[in-house]
């Protein structure tokens, strides 16, 4: 049953996916993020639907849409995704190791980069980019509200496992959902005349948390922490928001299970068989590193070239390893400048929220634009933190969120541009932020009351 709904939601939405490009991206990330297909059990759980999708809505963009909406936003990001996909295929081409396995993780990756800048030329205003956030936030929370209910009821029984796909690793999974942590947390507040929607979200975020913390991740973990200090920084409260993570900090030990405080007390164990499998891996990458430094190794190459540089003797029954620390497995396996290229991508996302927040302080209608930098913000900070423990240098979701900061850049800049809003405007904009009070009645004779301005009718808010 589970199959035909799913297989009966994807080919109805087909047709509009082709008139309408930005459905099928809406529908291609239900399917990438809720994967809907992992939880089926027949020949829905096999289908390449993503597949059939993108290849929908592609052509739907060029009959439809070619010459009136440009394929992507092109600016530094989507440029140096670009010149980062170029740098990987050019190293790939030199890989000593091309089977079918990373000829499928290749391509795979190389769909990431296309749908990447395809995302960036369809989400081109306010209204596309909150239907947007919220499909990935809502996609990730089924499965965060879900744990976290699991959770509770059982006692605190541990989640190894992921739905499937790039989430099906409970450490990957539990940094996707460490990513939307912030997304759940600040769309929840934007919803300023909805008060059941933030009642729900500040829900979704506690079991989110409950679910993360039950993965057993220790990475996601310190992810988690670092985001929840940022959004705390970025509050303006900050005695009170400090104060609050100050006494979950307290509360924790006593309500945690004993297997969780286990192994989070081990994090700092590097005779951890755990911990000292990442600081081999990490030894070997700089290895690896230091005799390729331009092109690295090739793409999925670490593991089969491991043995090559390992910095202990390798048996005939030893393991080998991944480069557990997503910045190494870029630098190891594709070299030095595809390096660079990825902390620019990295550190252009701070910039650009910057932009975007000094826009949004300058023109209280632009105050949604604030709030959506922020998340942003705390969302990146989740995974630059989660990134140096864990694989996860081409994780589909965060380059399809730099494609996002580029759409909110332009987005914003274009309300900007078009000037200051209106009265009526600014009132609404307000909303429960703020108050504008208009007086009526005669001036007094011989005064000369000054019209107000947009500034002037600011709201004030903390």
């Amino acid at each position: 049953m589970r199959d035909l709904i799913v297989f009966a939601i994807v080919v109805l939405l087909l047709p509009t996916s082709i008139r309408r490009p930005f459905v099928g991206l809406l529908l291609f990330s239900w399917l990438a993020y809720m994967r809907p297909q992992d939880l089926c059990w027949g020949f829905a759980r096999t289908m390449r639907m993503s597949f059939f999708v993108a290849f929908a809505m592609l052509i739907g963009w060029f009959v439809h849409e070619r010459g009136r909406r440009p394929f992507a936003l092109w600016d530094f990001r989507t440029f140096a995704i670009v010149g980062l996909g170029a740098l990987v295929s050019i190293s790939y081409a030199d890989a000593q190791v091309q089977d079918a396995y990373t000829n499928t993780y290749f391509f795979e990756f190389v769909k990431i980069l296309v749908i990447t800048a395809f995302t960036a030329g369809q989400v081109d205003s306010r209204e596309r980019l909150r239907v947007m956030y919220w499909t990935i936030a809502l996609s990730l929370a089924f499965f965060g509200v879900k744990g976290g209910l699991f959770g509770v009821l059982s006692g605190g029984r541990p989640i190894l496992r992921g739905p499937g796909g790039m989430l099906e690793d409970n450490n990957d999974f539990a940094l996707a959902l460490v990513m939307n942590v912030p997304l759940l947390w600040y769309l929840g507040r934007e919803e300023l005349h909805r008060p059941w929607v933030r009642r729900a979200t500040l829900a979704a975020v506690f079991l989110t948390v409950v679910t993360i913390v039950l993965t057993h991740s220790r990475g996601a973990f310190l992810a988690l922490s670092m985001t929840a200090l940022w959004i705390a920084w970025r509050s303006g409260h900050l005695v009170r928001a400090f104060g609050f993570l100050g006494c979950l900090a307290l509360l924790f030990p006593l309500v945690a299970p004993p297997e969780v405080l286990e192994r989070l007390a081990s994090i700092g164990d590097t005779k951890e068989s755990s911990a000292n499998a990442r600081l081999t891996a990490w030894a070997t990458a700089l290895r690896m590193i230091g005799d390729n430094p331009i092109l690295g190794v090739g793409l999925r190459n670490f593991q089969p070239r491991y043995p090559d540089y390992s910095v202990v003797p390798l048996g005939a029954d030893s393991t080998t390893y991944v480069a557990h620390n997503s910045y190494l497995q870029i630098w190891a396996e594709s070299g030095s400048l595809a390096f660079v290229v990825y902390l620019a991508l990295m550190a252009s996302v701070f910039v650009a929220c910057r932009k975007v927040y000094a826009m949004s302080r300058a023109r209280a209608d632009l105050r949604w634009a604030g709030t959506y930098a922020r998340m942003m913000e705390a969302t990146m900070v989740g995974f630059m933190v989660g990134a140096f423990f864990l694989n996860r240098g081409h994780f589909d979701l965060i380059y399809h969120w730099l494609a996002l900061v580029t759409s909110l850049l332009f987005v914003t800049r274009k309300a900007f541009a078009a000037g200051p809003a209106t009265t009526a405007a600014v009132a609404r904009a307000a909303g429960a932020s703020g108050r504008i009070t208009v007086r009526t009645g005669r001036p007094a004779r011989g005064r000369r009351i000054p019209l107000p301005t947009v500034a002037a009718m600011q709201p004030r808010w903390r």
